[in-house]
C-alpha cells in the first residue's frame, strides 16, 4: 500500500505533533508492508541535498533510522490550485492527515484525519462538512481534544490515538533514585503562541523558591529544554534566567535529551498558566508526551491541572496536578525533603508511563491503517 503522511508543520517544527507522525512513520516502516512517504507542503522542487538536511534533522531530534522514509514534495498548504491539489492525492492509497485546522478533498482511497489541537473553528458550513465527510477515519490525540472537537465541531471521533513513549529508551531500575541529581526540568519549545509552554512562570516559581527554601534548594536547578520559535520570547526568557541556577538547552539531539530525564528528579510544566481552559483549550497541553516520557525516566511530574495532563497523570496520581502557585511550590518542597517518598512517587509514575507503550500505539494505528 502506497501510504502519505502530511503535516502542515514540517519540516519547520520539532515538537509533539512532529514526534507523533514519525512515531507512525517507524512503526510502518519497521512492519515493512507499505511505501511510505512524508509530503511537506512545498512548490520548490526537493533536492537530494535538501531530503538528506531534512531527514538528518528529524533523526537527530527521534533518533530513529528514517533513511527508508521517502520525502517528496506536495502542493498541499501551498498557492497550487484546487485541481493540483486534488489530483496529487490520486496517487496514494492512503493520505494521513494531521491538521492545522485546515482539511482538504482528496481522491486517495483511504484517509485518515488526526487532530492534536481543540481548536475553536466554524466547520459547520456545507464545504467543510463535504471536508469531513471525505475522511473515513477521525482520530484524536486525547480525550481532551476527543471532547471539545466532538461537541464544537458536530462530528464523531473515531479513535484516540494518544502518543507512546519508547520505553527501550527509558531502561527499567531497581532503585527510582539512581543517578537521579537535583533537577528540575521542562521540556518544550520557546514561542507564545497557542499553547506556549510558559517557561517564565516556571522561572518566577524557580525563583520564588530559592527565596523561600534557600537551604533546601542548595544545589537545585531548573533546565529549560527546547527549540526556539520565537527569537524575542527567548530572549526574554534568556534575561530571567541570568544570574540564576538555571540551564537552557536550545540545540539538543534525542540521546542527550534522554539523559537529562534520566538525571533530573522533578519535572514542571505550567501550560494554560492563567487560562481557562473552557475558553481557550487551544492554548492549555493538548497531551503531554514530554511529562510521559519525564516519568518513565523516574522523574516525579507536577503538572498543571489543566488540559490533557489529567489524563496523563490519571487517577492514580491526580495529586501531582497543581492549581495555583502556592500549590506547585508546596509540593515541590514536599518532594524536595522526602527523598524517599519521591523514590516512591517515582516508581508508581514509571508504572503509569508504561501504559502508553509502542505496542498499544502500534496495534491501534495497524487498526485504523488496515481497516
Amino acid at each position: 500500500m502506497k501510504i502519505v503522511f502530511y503535516s502542515p508543520y514540517f519540516p519547520k517544527h520539532f515538537g509533539g505533533g512532529e514526534k507523533y507522525l514519525l512515531d507512525c512513520i517507524t512503526a510502518l516502516l519497521e512492519r515493512g508492508r507499505d511505501e511510505v512517504y512524508l509530503a511537506l507542503p512545498t512548490r520548490d522542487f526537493l533536492t537530494q541535498e535538501k531530503t538528506a538536511i531534512i531527514r538528518q534533522n528529524y533523526q537527530k531530534f527521534c533518533a530513529y533510522d528514517l533513511n527508508k522514509l521517502k520525502i517528496i514534495a506536495s502542493p498541499l498548504g501551498t498557492s497550487a490550485s484546487f485541481w493540483q491539489k486534488l489530483f496529487w492525492t490520486k496517487d496514494f492509497d492512503l493520505i494521513y492527515h494531521l491538521t492545522d485546522g485546515s482539511l482538504f478533498f482528496s481522491l486517495a482511497k483511504k484517509n485518515i484525519l488526526h487532530i492534536q489541537v481543540p481548536l475553536s473553528l466554524n466547520k459547520r458550513s456545507v464545504i467543510e462538512r463535504l471536508k469531513l465527510k471525505n475522511y473515513q477515519i477521525k482520530n484524536s490525540n486525547s480525550y481532551f481534544t476527543k471532547d471539545y472537537v466532538e461537541k464544537n465541531w458536530s462530528i464523531k471521533i473515531d479513535f484516540v490515538h494518544q502518543p507512546l513513549v519508547n520505553l527501550n529508551e527509558f531502561p527499567a531500575q531497581k532503585d527510582p533514585s539512581f543517578k537521579k541529581e537535583k533537577i528540575i526540568l521542562n521540556v518544550g519549545r520557546f514561542f507564545r503562541q497557542l499553547h506556549s509552554k510558559r517557561q517564565d512562570v516556571l522561572i518566577n516559581l524557580f525563583t520564588r523558591l530559592l527565596k523561600a527554601e534557600p537551604k533546601l534548594l542548595a544545589g537545585w536547578e531548573l533546565h529549560l529544554v527546547g527549540a526556539v520559535e520565537d527569537e524575542a520570547y527567548f530572549q526574554e526568557i534568556e534575561k530571567l534566567a541570568k544570574d540564576l541556577p538555571i540551564k537552557i538547552h536550545q540545540q539538543i539531539d534525542r540521546a542527550s535529551l534522554v539523559k537529562l530525564y534520566q538525571r533530573a528528579s522533578i519535572y514542571w510544566q505550567a501550560t494554560g498558566y492563567g487560562l481557562d481552559e473552557n475558553k481557550y483549550p487551544s492554548a492549555v497541553e493538548h497531551f503531554g508526551i514530554a511529562p510521559v516520557e519525564a516519568m518513565a525516566a523516574y522523574c516525579v511530574a507536577l503538572l498543571i491541572a489543566k488540559g490533557g495532563h489529567k489524563e496523563v497523570l490519571g487517577d492514580e496520581f491526580a495529586d501531582y496536578l497543581w492549581q495555583s502557585d502556592e500549590d506547585c511550590l508546596k509540593k515541590t518542597i514536599s518532594l524536595i525533603k522526602n527523598e524517599q517518598e519521591r523514590a516512591k512517587v517515582a516508581q508508581g509514575m514509571r508504572i503509569r508511563a508504561q501504559d502508553f507503550n509502542a505496542e498499544r500505539f502500534n496495534q491501534l494505528l495497524f487498526k485504523m491503517i488496515d481497516a
